[in-house]
């Protein structure tokens, strides 16, 4: 490595690059090697068809999903309302069901009502 890197937690210099991350040997934190400014405000986050969602928006689940530690599936047609975007994944939004609370959703099972 051209340049010495330590780590932002524990301050040790012994890193190595695995993939896209740098990683600590001694406390095992990772983080990215590409660090961009501007990635964040480059990432949009867009449904099924295509349109851009936003943090408050209302979405349509497009088919029946299960939901992990619920007994009660999403239906296809239940609606998210006020949804928020989770940071650095474009793929992923958080929101409430009627009957579910804390969901965390695919974009991909997703339509913007």
């Amino acid at each position: 490595m051209p340049e010495t890197l330590a780590c932002p937690l524990c301050a040790m210099e012994n890193i190595y690059p695995d993939g896209g991350n740098h990683v600590c040997a001694d406390c095992g934190h990772e983080w990215p090697i590409a660090t961009g400014v501007d990635a964040g405000d480059a990432m949009m986050v867009r449904d099924v068809n295509g349109n851009v969602l936003n943090s408050g928006d209302t979405v349509t689940v497009i088919k029946d999903l299960k939901v992990k530690g619920s007994s009660i599936p999403l239906k296809q047609g239940s609606v998210i309302r006020n949804i928020r975007l989770v940071d650095g994944d474009p793929d992923h939004i958080e929101g409430h069901s009627d009957k579910i609370k804390g969901l965390v959703l695919k974009t991909c099972y997703l339509r913007k009502a």
